[in-house]
């Protein structure tokens, strides 16, 4: 007998790509479980196992930075704060923070058939009773129009949301004159795709980094201590934290700024969530 579970929960991510490098990702969590049935007819109670999946699969790959170790160029080293991931393709990159900010995993490149192939694994050392296979998909929201990854962190967060490369993959709304304006859209997912957003507040002159188009980002958070260094031209500095009510409050000032006309944006964190917010210029 199999059960399934769609849409069980949602994974926000970054990871590096070797061809693209720091990204965002967003992921719903769909779940099939095969097994016997017990004297009640049942397969199990979903009351107990969904709370199981969910928990195992937040607490671990949610809200991380997932690292392929056999990326070419990729070095990994224990330092102060906890570990260092150092990339020099497809551009240079340090990120330094606790070793639950990140996911090392033995592959040239993530991918989300790989990824669940471990999460199985994973999930069926300790299955709960009558249980005997689990198969987890990833699957990527279906876009329709302009749509972005971004890579940030909260300093000021409790959660898992103050490691410092974390990210998203999210649609963008933006209305002028009561309709959508889809130029506008393309335009602003193109700015921001593949990008690090950054508060302005934690950006640091370091004397030592003495390559002047690369940017320091640094913080201490509940979790520990946290820094990356990037190449400028992947950074957008905002002038508030990166929450996305900012992020939508942002935009929508540019927008209008831009545009000389009041603008109305809705901006996604990953998968159906996000904030909206209206300026005028």
């Amino acid at each position: 007998m199999t059960l399934f579970v769609n849409g069980l929960t949602g994974l926000d991510v970054s990871l590096w790509c070797p061809s693209r490098g720091l990204i965002g990702a967003s992921w719903s969590v769909d779940v099939e479980l095969d097994g016997e049935l017990g004297p009640d007819g049942m397969l199990f109670d979903f009351g107990e196992v969904k709370p199981w999946i969910k928990a195992h699969v937040d607490s671990g790959i949610d809200h991380t930075l997932l690292v392929p170790t056999q990326a070419p160029g990729l070095s990994i080293s224990e330092c102060e704060e906890g570990l260092a991931i150092r990339t020099t393709w497809p551009y240079p990159m340090e990120v330094r923070g606790p070793r639950q900010s990140f996911n090392l995993l033995p592959f040239d490149a993530i991918t989300t058939e790989r990824l669940t192939q471990r999460l199985n694994k994973e999930l069926l050392r300790r299955p709960p009773p009558r249980i005997e296979t689990i198969r987890l998909g990833l699957r990527e929201e279906a876009i329709v129009g302009s749509a972005y990854t971004y890579s940030h962190g909260l300093r000021q967060h409790a959660g898992n949301c103050q490691r410092i490369a974390h990210g998203h993959r999210s649609r963008l709304h933006i209305w002028q004159r009561n309709e959508r304006a889809v130029t506008l859209e393309e335009y602003w997912a193109k700015q921001l795709n593949d990008r690090y957003l950054v508060h302005a507040s934690d950006v640091v002159n370091d004397l030592s980094m003495r390559d002047e188009d690369m940017l320091t980002c640094r913080y201490r958070a509940p979790q520990g201590h946290f820094s990356l260094t990037l190449p400028k031209e992947r950074c957008v500095v905002l002038p508030a934290t990166t929450t996305i009510e900012h992020i939508a409050d942002w935009l929508a000032h540019r927008v209008a700024q831009q545009t000389g006309e009041p603008a109305r944006v809705m901006a996604f964190e990953g998968i159906d969530k996000g904030a909206v917010a209206e300026a005028n210029p």
